[in-house]
């Protein structure tokens, strides 16, 4: 799995994010989440394919695991590099997701790797006692759903750095934690809860990192990612 800072392209149209995309003249890795594939489907997909980016697909499915399943089928045949569902939808959705994939995936490709959504990191510990009823810590709730994530077949999890080494030593180093709420150190949290630097993200073991405004309404959008970059690799 490509271990390059992934960057969030939370923008709305296709020529945003052509524009964006043409300041940079590397190979980048990207994430593309509802606003953007909702309202432009799979074009946009294809579209960033044939610029040489690896995808982030982030719709996290949760459904009945039958829809879960026939999406993800049809995903697959998109060339995306990862996709995620939200473990919430329980063990029997996240092993159809994975079947899907599997059964979509184009013979002689490599099939997108597959993580679950397990605690937002918009959500805090207590949204999540008293709006979901979970009792408890939140690394709890992120560790049992990472368990699960690994018993169902899955490639890892997104989770807040809070939790990635937790997870690490429930699931092991090859687990995925794929860890959002990444700023840089002063920077505006925005709705992020469960927020930490690149530096804190490499030493609590996440293994990838999603980068949205940070990077993307930088002043110099291509030096903040060489920032992000360097801090992530520890340069």
């Amino acid at each position: 799995m490509n271990t390059k800072p992934i960057i969030a392209l939370d923008f709305p149209t296709p020529e945003d994010v052509t524009t964006f995309l043409s300041q940079f003249d590397e190979p980048l890795f990207v994430k593309v989440g509802m606003e953007l594939y909702l309202q432009n489907g799979p074009s946009i997909i294809r579209a960033i394919k044939a610029l040489g980016h690896d995808i982030f697909l982030d719709l996290k499915l949760h459904d009945i695991p039958n829809t879960v399943k026939s999406a993800m089928k049809g995903l697959a045949k998109l060339d995306i590099d990862l996709v995620n569902v939200h473990a919430a939808g329980g063990s029997l959705m996240m092993k159809a997701a994975l079947e899907g994939l599997i059964e979509g995936t184009p013979e002689g490709k490599e099939r997108p790797a597959l993580i679950a959504v397990t605690q937002l990191t918009s959500t805090s510990e207590e949204q999540m006692n008293n709006e979901q009823k979970i009792p408890g810590a939140i690394f709890e709730s992120v560790v049992h759903y990472a368990k699960l994530a690994k018993d169902a077949g899955l490639d890892g999890v997104v989770c807040s750095v809070l939790e990635a080494k937790m997870i690490e030593e429930a699931c092991g180093k090859a687990f995925l934690k794929v860890t959002p709420g990444i700023r840089l150190a002063g920077g505006a949290t925005h709705d992020q809860k469960r927020v930490a630097t690149p530096q804190v993200a490499r030493a609590e073991g996440s293994t990838q990192i999603v980068v949205g405004r940070a990077i993307t309404k930088a002043q110099n959008p291509v030096e903040a990612y060489h920032t992000v970059a360097q801090l992530w690799e520890g340069n």
